[in-house]
């Protein structure tokens, strides 16, 4: 199972937010591209990678960053953050990140799923954000009265491949995963490939989520718990396996 230590980039430096509330801001880095050097001297092999400032902007704002952040850590890297047009998608993958991950856009805009799906392929990875079991969109700023497992069965059927689930309620609480949406979502859409993102606190969070026992689940994001120094990232590659699929 893969590690993707997360960093979130807001006015140039590393954040984490509070259950996607921009008001409740940690600032844990001024350079975000030395934290990809770091994480990677720690055994890293994945990114991901949020332009927290392009969520609420709708478009990419730190794309020359991203670049840079791209450039400097040998793995793989994830993007998302105000990845709503097609010349936003281009942006992004002109930044030489691996993988595109686009929530809000391509859940209201069907039009831009199928072509998203038909450009990217295995590179294309769906941001499904929820809160209380309903979708969340535009930056977790609003939310709507979709199901979440809904809108993921919707996903599949249109040729989507991966996707990120994020309970906004524990991401960056440190509360533990919701182990038991990732259940639901993995046994309503079994060939989806899931990340799980939000809440992990510990070590015994990582079990958990390694324990599941979900084939399709492949990885997991960690952000502040990683920052605030409750294990290294040595420690969760020995967790997880070290294992991965980018």
């Amino acid at each position: 199972m893969t590690l993707y230590p997360a960093i979130d980039l807001q006015d140039g430096r590393a954040v984490r937010l509070r259950q996607g509330d921009f008001a409740q801001t940690t600032v844990f880095s001024e350079d975000p591209v030395d934290q990809a050097r770091r994480f990677a001297a720690d055994g890293a092999t994945s990114l991901h990678v949020v332009d927290l400032d392009g969520a609420r902007a709708g478009e990419p704002v730190h794309a020359a960053l991203v670049a840079s952040i791209a450039a400097a850590f040998p793995g793989t890297v994830h993007l998302g953050g105000g990845l709503r047009s097609r010349a936003a998608i281009e942006t992004a993958l002109a930044t030489g990140v691996d993988r595109v991950v686009v929530g809000t856009a391509v859940i209201d805009d069907r039009d831009l799923l199928a072509w998203a799906v038909d450009r990217l392929g295995d590179r294309l990875v769906v941001a499904l954000d929820a809160r209380q079991g309903k979708v969340a969109t535009h930056g977790w700023t609003k939310v709507t009265d979709r199901d979440a497992i809904d809108v993921a069965t919707g996903l599949l059927s249109m040729g989507v491949r991966h996707l990120a689930y994020t309970d906004i309620n524990r991401d960056g609480t440190l509360g533990g995963p919701n182990l038991a949406a990732m259940r639901r979502l993995a046994d309503a859409a079994p060939p989806l490939r899931l990340i799980a993102s939000g809440g992990v606190s510990s070590l015994d969070d990582l079990r958990r989520v390694r324990d599941l026992g979900v084939a399709t689940l492949d990885g997991v994001i960690v952000g502040r718990a990683l920052y605030e120094g409750r294990f290294t990232v040595t420690e969760a590659l020995d967790v997880l396996g070290a294992g991965s699929r980018a």
